[in-house]
């Protein structure tokens, strides 16, 4: 089993080394990168490329480890046990009826292997990831209101992303396989945009670039604008049909771009970026 890129995503050579080795040590990817550069998306892609089912783990700030393995819902049972009727009474003996499997639970029972995905680990508490060492590391895990213990049947291909919004414990980093999705450069940009709009023309392709490049370098910037950021204006700038020579100006200075609010999400940035091109438009 190996993963060598699909036709919907951009994988760069040492990403693919770094699913594959993930894969050889049977250990969890760590995948880090800022927001919008395809974390999530690569499991998806992986998934696909190689033929197996995907369950999805999306982190919240109020997320708890426990969830991802299974919860016990005490006020159904409660419930149950004050009904008079026959079924309730017989339900309410049986207290597996009221364990909720969590993510993890469904992945380590499935009957083939697959991709588990723990999106954006660092929303959650810092505990969070210490909580699953074990679980993740022995592929197993007690569930104390039955007295049994559930063992994965096979290990499922974890990836977990992170937006690097909180450090994660060494403890929990010496099990996983880590790589940092970097920035793409403008070549490995085109092959992207050129994936997802293949009839592009080039004049189009090579103006949205140099501008989306400008703007994303512009010192100051609050939050630079993403790869999914880029795709999303290049869809409007099509449904708009904005022309390439929209997008720069004659004498090849920066200039504010059309539906310029798909790149830059805040005021300051917009702010930043307008002052730019004023001190350029009178430093002639």
């Amino acid at each position: 089993m190996k993963f060598t890129g699909s036709s919907q995503y951009v994988a760069t050579p040492d990403l693919m080394l770094a699913v594959n080795a993930a894969i050889t040590l049977a250990r969890p990817l760590l995948v880090k990168g800022e927001p919008g550069t395809g974390k999530t998306l690569l499991a998806e892609e992986v998934a696909a490329a190689l033929g197996m089912p995907l369950l999805q783990w999306h982190i919240k700030s109020t997320t708890k480890a426990q969830q991802g393995l299974y919860e016990y819902d005490a006020v159904s049972r409660l419930r149950d046990s004050q009904l008079a009727d026959a079924a309730s009474a017989q339900r309410v003996h049986d207290i597996r009826n009221y364990i909720v499997k969590g993510v993890l639970w469904q992945a380590f029972t499935a009957e083939q292997p697959l991709v588990l995905l723990i999106d954006e680990i660092d929303k959650a508490d810092i505990e969070f990831p210490n909580d699953l060492l074990r679980e993740l590391d022995r592929m197993e895990f007690h569930v104390y209101e039955t007295r049994e213990t559930v063992r994965a049947r096979q290990r499922p291909l974890v990836f977990i992303t992170s937006n690097n919004e909180k450090e994660l414990p060494d403890a929990f980093l010496r099990r996983c396989f880590f790589h940092y999705i970097k920035f793409p450069d403008a070549e490995t940009m085109q092959r992207i945009v050129e994936v997802h709009f293949p009839r592009l023309k080039r004049e189009l392709l090579a103006a949205a670039l140099k501008s989306f490049f400008d703007v994303r370098g512009l010192p100051g910037l609050k939050k630079k604008p993403s790869t999914s950021e880029l795709l999303d204006w290049i869809k409007l700038l099509l449904a708009e049909d904005i022309p390439p020579e929209a997008l720069h100006a004659h004498d090849d200075k920066v200039v504010v771009p059309p539906l310029v609010g798909a790149l830059l999400k805040n005021e300051q940035d917009v702010t930043l970026f307008e002052k730019l091109v004023f001190m350029q438009r009178h430093n002639r």
